[in-house]
């Protein structure tokens, strides 16, 4: 049978706000091109015409210094141009190699021209524009996950180096890579480590949030707070009975998670009674309510094996 017909729809870069469209654009020059260096300006407000600020490889010596100017409106105005390559030409940076404006919307012909000649005639080497379908071209051809991610609403991290992290990281396409990037995020300390022996309780339980967190949403974090990874969610398991397991595991971590906060609420589980704010030594009393812990983390990981028999966590 010849497959039905399906539509490509236009992506309305007019639902999302100026800093969620910059951090597209940053997120795909970073992962389509070789860079020796690459800031996001825009996130601090910077208001010298360059959002986007980098030294690109192009096999010279200084290679190619690229400013990038994200343009989220409605329309595109020369005046708008004008006053941003103003402001790049007076930033400390110097005079770019090559100055690219991305726009949202569509770009005529004439536009582009007067643009360029402008931007050139300041000493500027290259200069180019992008359209909004032009840009959505690009993601489609070189960072379709990008893309993806974008449109489904999957939050973009803030800081410029979680965004590259973003950007490199591939979509695994089937359900064994999915449970292999998941294999990834309990290859931790937290799920092998004896519990009498764990060196800091409250960490403890921050590796099992976030364990839950990457399990739910594919946001993959570690105990501080950084972005180590965006993995697929649970959700994206294409397998009906395979879901259903993670989503066994994922309860049994909220059992281990609810068990932990118990113990902490009832005393069982309780700080050395230091005056440090940083004191990592807990106690338990009864001495052996730290098996309960033990079991239901046990739980966890005999259902992840059920999941992923694959899977042979670490041995202390």
């Amino acid at each position: 049978m010849p497959k039905p017909t399906t539509a490509v729809h236009s992506i309305h870069f007019e639902d999302f706000d100026g800093s969620e469209f910059e951090r597209l654009v940053f997120a795909y020059h970073w992962r389509s091109d070789d860079w020796r260096s690459l800031e996001w300006y825009g996130q601090v407000g910077s208001d010298l015409g360059r959002d986007i600020w980098g030294v690109r490889e192009d096999g010279t010596k200084n290679g190619e210094s690229f400013c990038v100017q994200c343009v989220n409106r409605k329309d595109l105005t020369f005046r708008k141009v004008a006053a941003d390559i103003s402001k790049v030409l007076k930033a400390p940076n110097g005079v770019p190699k090559r100055f690219r404006v991305v726009a949202r919307c569509k770009i005529a012909a004439q536009m582009r021209d007067k643009i360029k000649n402008h931007v050139e005639s300041l000493g500027v080497a290259k200069c180019d524009t992008w359209s909004g379908p032009e840009f959505e071209e690009f993601l489609r051809k070189n960072a379709e996950p990008l893309l993806k991610r974008f449109v489904e609403g999957q939050p973009f991290p803030d800081a410029p180096e979680d965004l590259k992290k973003l950007a490199e990281s591939s979509q695994p396409l089937t359900d064994d890579e999915i449970l292999a990037a998941f294999a990834r995020v309990f290859d931790r300390p937290a799920f092998y480590t004896p519990i009498h022996q764990e060196s800091n309780m409250g960490d403890f339980k921050q590796a099992i949030t976030d364990t839950i967190q990457a399990l739910g949403t594919g946001i993959w974090k570690a105990r501080d707070g950084h972005l180590i990874d965006r993995i697929p969610s649970r959700h994206q398991v294409k397998s009906d009975a395979l879901r259903a397991k993670l989503q066994k595991v994922e309860l049994a971590l909220s059992r281990l998670r609810a068990k932990y906060d118990e113990m902490i609420t009832s005393g069982v589980l309780r700080r050395c009674g230091c005056d440090s704010p940083n004191c990592s030594i807990y106690f338990f009393n009864p001495y052996h309510a730290a098996h309960e812990l033990e079991r239901l983390r046990h739980e966890v990981l005999v259902a992840f094996r059920e999941a992923h028999p694959a899977f042979r966590p670490p041995t202390w």
